[in-house]
């Protein structure tokens, strides 16, 4: 009895000895788990940070013109120092006499992209061209392509840029983007036009478009404006 009794015990001491274990075993594969997932979240950061980099420094090797064909969306709270720096570079290569051209989706959303880099300086454009969603890409004096590489699929964000010098390459890209450009609106003609289509006011389209009012007011005529 004395042999059974004892022989419970350490079955019991063995068993509840198994159960950490195995507790710890889960809670140390949650933590690996939650490691990896921040490692993955650091390189995706870089790789980002990396593309725009690339964009910028591409712009300011520029001597006479810089096409760019972007997704134009507006930018996440992590990437408002990486889109200040692209604003900066095209300010200095548009001072220093380089033309800078962009193309953007003809989507109301991507008025607010439009703006900031119409007041950097660069002359944008929105098109309808279908394969405008499935390339992302600026050609630098047609010697250099930056070509953007989205997260999985089209829609999602760039993640990783390329610099590419090759002539040929760059030269096949600019006519592309300029078989594009000429049945694109302006700027300012697709901001009246949205002006027209929604018929809100400048105080609606501002919060809507997250462009400043006195920007938008700019853009109204006397009929368009609130009693």
């Amino acid at each position: 009895m004395k042999i059974e009794i004892s022989l419970l015990v350490i079955e019991s001491v063995l068993l509840l000895f198994t159960v950490l274990l195995l507790l710890d075993s889960i809670k140390e594969g949650r933590s690996r788990s939650k490691l990896l997932l921040e490692v993955e979240k650091a390189t995706k950061t870089f790789t980002r940070l990396e593309y725009f980099l690339t964009v910028v420094d591409s712009m300011s090797d520029a001597k006479h013109e810089v096409t760019g064909l972007i997704t134009g969306r507006h930018p996440s709270h992590t990437d408002k120092k990486r889109t200040d720096d692209i604003l900066t570079a095209i300010e200095k290569a548009t001072r220093s006499g380089v033309s800078v051209k962009y193309l953007l989706p003809r989507f109301h959303d991507r008025l607010h992209m439009g703006c900031l880099y119409t007041k950097a300086g660069a002359e944008v454009r929105y098109s309808v061209c279908p394969i405008l969603h499935d390339l992302r890409y600026m050609t630098v004096d047609d010697r250099m392509a930056v070509i953007g590489i989205p997260e999985g699929t089209e829609k999602e964000a760039t993640k990783k840029g390329f610099q590419i010098v090759s002539e040929g390459l760059a030269s096949i890209l600019r006519e592309h983007f300029y078989s594009c450009w000429g049945s694109a609106i302006p700027y300012e003609e697709y901001m009246k036009e949205v002006i027209r289509q929604t018929n809100a006011s400048p105080r609606h389209l501002a919060l809507e478009l997250k462009i400043e009012e006195k920007e938008i007011e700019k853009f109204f005529t006397g009929e368009n404006r609130e009693p």
